[in-house]
């Protein structure tokens, strides 16, 4: 009996957030290992970046679109399902990156920011989760970036965690749930990230004391997570349901 291919090589990958910072990585190092790449984007800000990313993927050989669109509503996640497989073909990978991070006191934090912070963090990974489980290609992956914050005991980030914490249940439910078609589903949760979504919520102090609680005294590169989203796309296929905490030891559960 023949074993399937578990290399991304001529794979269809949907990376939400994949115009910069860790999505862009996930995006170049996919498209470098021979697949096609959909990349989405949030606003305007960010289509300077998009387009640099998509003329990367062009350039590894690969076919590559960006595309545009607010995953909070539920009807724009499936449009972009619907754009990414009519620009690439069926969708194999879909990797979510989207998220927002406040650090803002319980007793100061408005209702409009609750319900921002839950929209991106939580309903955009649930309906994210659903039209894959509705798109993929039998054998698909589902992987979901989340927060070493999960495993943590601390102030400040109510919202923030509080946000990212029903995704551990959604990835589950939903491994359970695709199992029959081969689909597998899995967060990965870095620690604090040395990129611009960070720095602006911690003051320099609170940034050396992060940086204090990752090995080697260092704070988590999109570097060393961007590898464990492809071997999750790729050979990692057998892990599902899982919350993988890779942080350096920032946090552990």
């Amino acid at each position: 009996m023949s074993v399937p291919s578990r290399a991304l090589a001529g794979k269809n990958v949907l990376i939400a957030g994949g115009a910069k910072n860790l999505g862009g990585l996930i995006a170049r190092q996919a498209a470098e290992a021979g697949a096609n790449v959909a990349t989405h984007f949030n606003s305007e800000s960010t289509r300077a970046d998009a387009v640099s990313t998509l003329a990367a993927v062009e350039a590894a050989g690969g076919k590559a679109v960006a595309l545009q669109g607010d995953l909070t509503v539920p009807a724009n996640v499936a449009r972009l399902f619907a754009d990414a497989e009519a620009a690439i073909g069926t969708i194999d990978v879909a990797v979510n990156t989207v998220g927002k991070v406040l650090r803002k006191p319980i007793v100061e934090t408005t209702e409009e920011e609750y319900d921002s912070m839950f929209d991106i963090n939580a309903k955009a990974a649930y309906f994210f989760i659903q039209e894959a489980g509705k798109n993929l290609a039998d054998g698909g992956k589902i992987i979901t970036i989340v927060t070493a914050l999960l495993g943590a005991f601390t102030d400040g980030y109510s919202t923030y965690a509080g946000g990212k914490s029903p995704v551990e249940h959604f990835t589950r439910a939903a491994a359970k749930e695709f199992a029959v078609r081969g689909i597998s589903v899995t967060a990965v949760a870095p620690g604090p990230m040395d990129t611009p979504f960070f720095y602006g919520q911690e003051t320099p102090e609170r940034v050396e004391f992060h940086k204090s609680q990752g090995m080697g005294n260092q704070l988590t590169k999109i570097e060393d997570i961007a590898p464990i989203v492809r071997f999750l796309a790729s050979e990692g296929w057998w892990i599902t349901g899982q919350t993988i905490f890779a942080n350096g030891g920032y946090t552990t559960r």
